[in-house]
């Protein structure tokens, strides 16, 4: 048996609730606390002002001491006061870079899977932006701000482990109610071929038990009669505990589940304040 300390975590592009500020020290002396084998980050920045041009991913794997990780851009572009994001109609396509690109792209944001151990292969998925958006609480502004969707995505990882391959999924989905079940569906469905066990970390922008329904739920054919999913997936939560806001975690957004582990393989799981962000981290160490 080894212990595997995964974590998922918004890292909000690095900023400080104290300050407002994003330096690269600021997130890698966050991250490194972490001391988790596998994270999964959200809210990523690539090359932004407001992070000082810093990419994240990069100082994120080198906080963490890991030689493998990627970077999934969901977005191309700079942040917008209120539209959401002017886009670079320079780099229209969404990529994913890795250490092989060190400086390479302009400004961009999204996600990032991070591994000390060894990746066989790696995937991607993308999901288009709900047509609208939200009213929502945003740092740094009174009262709500209406809010546009922005496209999410998924990365997946299969780890090397002495024991066997391990398949590592994380996302960040839609905060569109409707929207998020949809994409957290087919998030649950895109990892029938890839090897066992598995794990599906992320923020999911959605609270509590409600994941753990929608990857348990029954479908219905065109005829009407509900039927098991064609995937052999059976997704299950390793941990329930709120990690939103991190000033006083009231609700889980940000969640970690496995499927093909024993019944004792959650060793202990804890929620972590970080230095920036105002999500907690979620951290699952695991028997495996």
């Amino acid at each position: 048996m080894t212990v595997l300390r995964v974590a998922t975590f918004n890292v909000l592009h690095g900023m400080s609730l104290d300050d407002g500020t994003a330096g690269p020290g600021q997130l890698a002396e966050a991250l490194s606390a972490l001391d988790a084998d596998i994270v999964a980050l959200q809210e990523v920045d690539r090359h932004q002002a407001r992070s000082q041009g810093a990419d994240q991913a990069a100082v994120a794997a080198k906080a963490l001491g890991a030689e493998h990780w990627r970077f999934l851009a969901a977005v191309h572009g700079v942040p917008a006061p209120v539209s959401g994001w002017l886009a670079d109609a320079g780099n229209p396509e969404r990529h994913v870079y890795g250490p092989e690109q060190d400086g390479v792209g302009g400004p961009s944001y999204g996600i990032a899977l991070v591994s000390r151990l060894p990746v066989l292969r790696w995937r991607a998925r993308r999901f288009p932006a709900a047509p609208f958006g939200l009213p929502l609480r945003v740092q740094g502004r009174p009262g709500l701000t209406r809010v546009p969707d922005e496209p999410r995505s998924m990365l997946a990882a299969v780890v090397e482990r002495p024991s066997g391959p391990l398949t590592v999924l994380a996302a960040h989905l839609s905060f569109v109610p409707g929207w998020n079940v949809s994409q957290l569906a087919r998030v649950g469905r895109s990892s029938a071929d890839l090897p066992q066990p598995q794990l599906l970390l992320g923020d999911f922008n959605l609270p509590g038990r409600i994941p753990q329904a929608v990857v348990g739920r029954r479908e219905r054919d065109a005829n009407g009669p509900a039927r098991p999913r064609r995937q052999r997936v059976r997704w299950r939560s390793l941990a329930r505990v709120p990690t939103y806001p991190s000033y006083r975690p009231r609700v889980q957004f940000d969640h970690v589940f496995g499927h093909g582990l024993g019944p004792d393989a959650v060793r202990r799981t804890e929620t972590v304040r970080m230095g920036v962000s105002d999500h907690c981290a979620l951290v699952v160490e695991l028997e495996l």
